[in-house]
């Protein structure tokens, strides 16, 4: 690598998480390269700075393009193609997180309400069906929330993840407030309620 040693070290270690995160080390390391450059690079920078043949930087480059993490450049006068990473790390955060949801949630989505939709043939199928349906659940409750998240304004969403354990603490206040039903809370509610004097029936017409 023609790399100074704290860029390396860094490009390394990408590389590495890259190849368990589901990509090619070398695409990871590409990335890497690109998000720490101060200016576009084009494939023949990648390759004089990763020390890898051109045709592993053309099919890296191809793949980041896929999963709309890089974006093309053009510079005045170079008919060569740059690419760069987006400025703002929240927006290759938001969409890494969008493109792994297209390519791992919504298909097991797909396949979990076709098969929702057949009827079970024995108790084994309809035992393992109702499973089914509680990880569908599980699964859309997740997808719902991540829809209203990505809809969140940046700042909004670093507010939301800094709040932490205070939204916990906001959750106990509001249970406290609009007590819910089957709670100690609403016991008590209820035992005050049946404690209370009733009122008389009224008599009919004599």
């Amino acid at each position: 690598m023609n790399l100074p040693p704290l860029v390396a070290s860094f490009v390394l270690h990408f590389g590495e998480m890259g190849s368990r995160w589901g990509i090619n080390r070398t695409v990871g390391q590409i990335y890497a390269v690109l998000f720490v450059a101060d200016r576009p690079l084009c494939a023949d920078d990648i390759v004089d700075r990763l020390g890898i043949s051109r045709s592993n930087v053309s099919m890296g480059l191809k793949e980041l393009q896929a999963w709309n993490l890089v974006r093309l450049r053009h510079v005045p006068n170079d008919r060569r193609d740059y690419f760069s990473t987006p400025d703002d790390v929240w927006s290759i955060v938001r969409i890494l997180v969008e493109e792994r949801k297209k390519r791992e949630v919504d298909p097991t989505l797909s396949v979990l309400r076709e098969l929702l939709m057949q009827t079970p043939h024995d108790e084994t199928e309809r035992y393992a069906q109702e499973r089914m349906r509680s990880m569908h659940e599980l699964i859309e409750l997740l997808t719902s929330w991540y829809a209203d998240v990505q809809r969140l304004e940046t700042e909004r969403l670093v507010q939301l993840l800094t709040l932490g354990s205070k939204v916990v603490k906001v959750l106990d206040m509001k249970d406290r407030l609009f007590v819910l039903p089957g709670r100690k809370g609403s016991k008590t509610v209820t035992a005050e309620a049946q404690s209370a004097p009733q009122p008389s029936p009224e008599t009919g017409d004599q």
